[in-house]
C-alpha cells in the first residue's frame, strides 16, 4: 500500500468495511472493443484518449482499467516519471464531478495519494473545479501534443511549407515508379521485415525508443485486431521505403507509427505528406493530425516544429492536496 499524507487514519479503518465500486483489471487486447467505443466520447483532442495511446502503452505505463456506469476508468503511472500511481481523466455518462468522486473514493479506500496525469489543458480548470480547488499543478512540458491543420499536411502549400514540399519533390524525382497503397495484410510480412531494418536508429539505448519499437511490431502482427489505418510507400523495386499507421476519433487523425528508411532522401516528408492526403480522400471531414509528442528530444521537437502546428496540447499532473475523510 502506497503512502498517502492526505489518508486519515478514520479512513483507512473505514477503508477496511466500505469498499469503492471501481474494480480495475490490466488492459488486454480483448477489451479494446468495449475501451475503444467509450473513448470515441472524449472530449479533448491529446492522444492519451485513443486506442493507440492506450493499447500501445500498457506495459510501459501498467494501464488498468474499469467501466462503471458507462463510464471508462484508467490506472496507471504519472506520464512524465512512471514513479507513482495516477488515473487519467474519467471518460463516458458519468459528470466529471461525480466521476472524480469516485476516484478519491478509490483512492481513500486504498490509501493512495489521489493523482491525476495528462489532464489535456481544456479539461484543467473543470477537474480543478471537481476537486474543490485543492490541488497542485505539474506542467507536463516534455508531453504535449503537435496538432497540425490536416489540409496544410496534405498540400504543402503557402511559403512556410516550401522547404518540405521542395524535400518531397526531391523524393518524387529521384524515386520514380514510387507507389502509396493502403497497408493491407499481404503488406504485413513486408512491414514487420521494413520495421526491424530499420531498427532504433540513434536511440539503441533509450528504453522507450526500445518499448515503443517493440510495440510496433506488436501492432503490424496483430494489426487486422486494431483500428487503425495505415498507408505503405514503395519504390519502383517494391522496397518499402515508409509505413504509417494511424486512427481517426471525430475530426481528427492521430499518426502512431511512423517509420522511415533514412537512406532514401526525402521519405519522411513524403510519408508525412502523403498519408495525410491519403486520411483526408477516406475522411473528408477531417480537421487536424495530431503527431503526438517530442518526449523532450530537441532534435524532434526542432522537426516537429518545422510543420508549423496550429496548437501546442499541454497536458498536467494534478495531484489533490486535500485530506480524504
Amino acid at each position: 500500500m502506497e503512502s498517502n499524507p492526505y489518508c486519515t487514519k478514520a479512513a483507512v479503518a473505514v477503508a477496511t468495511i466500505t469498499d469503492t465500486p471501481l474494480r480495475f483489471r490490466p488492459v488486454t487486447d480483448a477489451d479494446m472493443p468495449l475501451i475503444n467505443g467509450l473513448l470515441q466520447t472524449a472530449i479533448s483532442r491529446t492522444c492519451d484518449y485513443t486506442a493507440g495511446g492506450i493499447f500501445m502503452w500498457i506495459d510501459y505505463f501498467g494501464y488498468e482499467y474499469c467501466v462503471y456506469r458507462d463510464t471508462l476508468f484508467i490506472k496507471g503511472r504519472t506520464e512524465n516519471c512512471r514513479c507513482e500511481t495516477a488515473f487519467m481523466l474519467p471518460v463516458g455518462s458519468l459528470p466529471l464531478d461525480e466521476s472524480v468522486r469516485l476516484v478519491l473514493g478509490y483512492c481513500r479506500a486504498r490509501c493512495l495519494p489521489p493523482v491525476f496525469s495528462a489532464v489535456p489543458d481544456d479539461r484543467l480548470d473543470a477537474l480543478v473545479d471537481a476537486l474543490g480547488g485543492d490541488c497542485d499543478i505539474e506542467p507536463l512540458d516534455d508531453w504535449a501534443d503537435y496538432l497540425y491543420d490536416i489540409h496544410s499536411l496534405a498540400t504543402l502549400s503557402g511559403k512556410a511549407m516550401s522547404k518540405k514540399r521542395n524535400h518531397v519533390n526531391q523524393f518524387f524525382k529521384a524515386n520514380p515508379g514510387w507507389t502509396l497503397s493502403p497497408l493491407g495484410c499481404e503488406d504485413l510480412p513486408d512491414a514487420i521485415m521494413f520495421l526491424e531494418s530499420v531498427g532504433l536508429g540513434d536511440k539503441a539505448d533509450d528504453g522507450m525508443a526500445v518499448y515503443e519499437h517493440s510495440e510496433c511490431r506488436r501492432v503490424l502482427e496483430h494489426y487486422t485486431s486494431y483500428p487503425f489505418e495505415g498507408a505503405v510507400l514503395r519504390l519502383a523495386s517494391g522496397a518499402i521505403a515508409a509505413i504509417a499507421v494511424g486512427e481517426v476519433i471525430g475530426d481528427t487523425l492521430y499518426a502512431h507509427i511512423e517509420k522511415i528508411d533514412r537512406a532514401v532522401p526525402g521519405a519522411g516528408a513524403a510519408i508525412g505528406h502523403l498519408f495525410a492526403r491519403y486520411m483526408l480522400a477516406r475522411h473528408p471531414g477531417l480537421r487536424y493530425c495530431n503527431r503526438e509528442e517530442d518526449c523532450g528530444d530537441p532534435g524532434l521537437r526542432d522537426a516537429k516544429m518545422q510543420y508549423h502546428p496550429v496548437a501546442l496540447l499541454y497536458k498536467y499532473n494534478v495531484r489533490c492536496t486535500r485530506k480524504l475523510e
